[in-house]
């Protein structure tokens, strides 16, 4: 009930903040004119490798803070939320994020880390990731070999992009929940925190 209660409270401040227009504190006057909007896009265009109960596949990435992260890293140490979302500069990925930061707490006392990953490269999204403020989770290129961890995961559509897929991985390194949701659609925050507070009660 208290999960439940806090949860719609947060989704209550989010829905207000992203009417507000912006994911951001300080954001810049032409910010929404660099936004590239690509349109109506086929909703789901890949098909899933992975499924419930599997270990989840270990991957090695860049990240934007000039160093390299590793699931297994977090493995016995935290949960952990694989946040693959389509592209840079594009209109839902830039309200996606911004949400998670501003759930930080809640994260935290899930014991959890929300690993956001694109196929974008390195210098693309430290420029679009320096307009959201401050991000405290890790944001990873799957830019070369292109796409190969959403390909393993099979969340690489056809057209190189990601899809927009929230991958739920318990402190074991298994994988205890999937949603590949629409990618003209923000998935719901409420999934990440069923998904977590599920984990944990299971753990008491």
């Amino acid at each position: 009930m208290i999960v439940r209660q806090i949860t719609l409270m947060v989704l209550a401040v989010l829905t207000l903040f992203v009417q507000a227009g912006s994911g951001w504190a300080e954001e810049p006057e032409n910010y929404r004119e660099l936004i590239f909007n690509p349109g109506q896009l086929k909703p789901v265009d890949s098909e899933l490798k992975v499924k419930v109960g599997d270990t989840a596949p270990d991957f090695t990435l860049p990240s934007i803070a000039d160093k390299k992260v590793t699931l297994s890293q977090y493995k016995g140490k935290k949960n952990v939320v694989l946040s693959f979302v389509p592209a840079a500069w594009t209109p839902v990925c830039s309200d996606q994020w911004p949400g998670y930061v501003f759930t930080k707490k809640l994260f935290e006392d899930q014991d959890a880390v929300v690993l956001g990953i694109t196929v974008d490269n390195v210098p693309t999204l430290h420029a679009w990731t320096r307009q959201m403020g401050e991000i405290w989770f890790p944001v990873l290129s799957d830019f070369w070999p292109h796409g190969a961890v959403a390909d393993t995961y099979g969340v690489l559509r056809s057209d190189g992009t990601t899809e927009r897929a929230l991958i739920i991985i318990d402190k074991q390194g298994v994988i205890r929940n999937i949603l590949v949701e629409d990618i003209n659609v923000r998935p719901p925050l409420d999934f990440i925190v069923k998904s977590l507070n599920e984990i944990n009660q299971s753990k008491l």
